[in-house]
């Protein structure tokens, strides 16, 4: 419990004797209505100011009741600038017996990534080369150009149309790994240009929302592959993932649909409506239910950009075809990409590990190429993007081999494949599970 002290929301860094708390109080608030979480063995009451917190209230969220440390300093470029925000939450820190790891946290894998992150700074690896982002914007650029003169040139018959729509998907998958660089903070030192720089790019070159896709993606960071708090495992009872999920839903006879065919039928509802159709509508009612003008005028540009250009060659209708059939195309893209380096991961409900061994659970890499790199936005690799999110893209391979040594360290497997055999995995895995659910659904 906690020893004397305000332990209300607000207290300052001034009051002195500083109250102290132990992991067993800290635990109990881990509520939506009352959140506490330990950073550098300091004890925060977020509950009021999660609501105004930039990156969303739920990723803060996931942590109440534990220590957020390496999650604070992956997720943030200017720490002096946040702990500004932090001195009104502060009401106490950890008793001095108490170890600065809670539920037994690794606490020599936590201090040797720690290492491991100061060797990155020494390193200069969260430092971009600008040159290389904005060579990426132009080529973004240049693929937009060839398409308007394939059509502009060669008419709008077959050929000519799905050559571009295919240039145009290309634009769009390549857009999407750029504005994930912004969206993380890896480009510019200044949070506020890489914000600034991420509206557009999302906005008016993919007509997204920058504020959904920072609550949505940031949340993943946080908590990977974690079920009621990673939301790109929230499968809406279309598909069940990893080996507990498919267990319960057999146990409880739940069958929204024939998982042990969804190896199959993912081919007709994943890849192909994932943009389309789920995103593109969560995007758009996001955006108007949470009255978020500036984002919805970004992506009106980009509509507004799109139609004034096709419109002439293929009509409204045409042109909303045309838009549909872009997306048909990039959410293949996409979604392979994505869930090659996690499906086939563990899933499953909160572990309760520490940073390092969190994220290696979640995460694999693929083979590095150049056209590995260039397909995938560098999320090849990914155990070295969801270690450290803010170093930009150019530099994950160099900080690569210290991190499969730090994992030969510790015995925590460092899992690397050709990209083709990524690819295959996400539909054994899939088979996996829905066998899972098949066997518990008929024995159980």
């Amino acid at each position: 419990m906690g020893k004397g002290g305000n332990q209300g929301e607000g207290a300052t860094e001034l009051e002195a004797p500083m109250p102290t708390f132990r992991w067993e109080e800290i635990q109990k608030h881990n509520l939506r209505t009352d959140k506490w979480l330990v950073i550098d063995r300091k004890v925060y009451n977020i509950t009021k100011w999660s609501s105004r917190h930039p990156g969303g209230q739920r990723v803060i969220g996931h942590y109440a009741g534990e220590d957020a440390t390496d999650a604070f300093l992956a997720f943030h470029r200017n720490l002096d600038f946040v702990r500004k925000f932090m001195k009104p939450l502060l009401i106490g820190e950890l008793a001095p017996e108490e170890p600065s790891q809670d539920r037994g946290k690794n606490s020599q894998i936590t201090e040797d990534f720690r290492a491991l992150r100061k060797t990155a700074e020494d390193m200069n690896l969260f430092t971009s080369n600008q040159l290389f982002f904005l060579l990426h914007l132009v080529h973004i650029i240049a693929m937009e150009s060839i398409a308007w003169l394939t059509i502009f040139y060669f008419g709008n018959g077959w050929i000519p149309t799905i050559i571009t729509a295919f240039v145009l998907a290309t634009s769009q998958a390549q857009a999407g790994w750029l504005q994930h660089d912004y969206g993380h903070l890896s480009v510019y030192k200044k949070s506020m240009w890489n914000h600034i720089v991420h509206k557009f790019v999302i906005g008016h070159l993919k007509g997204a929302s920058a504020n959904w896709w920072n609550h949505r993606h940031f949340q993943h960071h946080a908590k990977p592959n974690i079920f009621h708090k990673d939301p790109d495992v929230n499968m809406l009872h279309v598909f069940v993932l990893g080996e507990w999920q498919p267990v319960e839903y057999g146990k409880k006879k739940l069958k929204y649909l024939p998982y042990n065919h969804q190896h199959e039928y993912f081919f007709l509802i994943g890849p192909p409506l994932l943009i389309p159709l789920y995103f593109q509508y969560q995007i758009i009612m996001t955006m108007i239910v949470r009255k978020d003008w500036v984002d919805l005028a970004w992506a009106i540009s980009y509509y507004t950009r799109f139609f004034i250009t096709y419109i002439p060659f293929y009509g409204v209708l045409g042109s909303i075809l045309f838009l549909n059939f872009i997306r048909f195309l990039e959410s293949h893209w996409f979604v392979w990409v994505t869930q090659m380096n996690h499906i086939v991961m563990e899933i499953d409900r909160e572990p309760y590990r520490d940073w390092f061994s969190s994220q290696l659970a979640a995460t694999c890499n693929v083979e590095q190429s150049f056209f590995n790199d260039w397909f995938s936005g560098h999320l090849n690799f990914q155990i070295e993007h969801h270690l450290f999110p803010t170093m930009p893209r150019h530099n994950l391979h160099k900080i690569a081999p210290l991190v499969r040594s730090l994992c030969a360290k510790h015995g925590i497997e460092y899992q690397e494949k050709p990209l083709l055999r990524a690819l295959q995995d996400i539909i054994g895995s899939l088979r996996k599970s829905g066998q899972l659910w098949l066997d518990a659904y008929l024995h159980k």
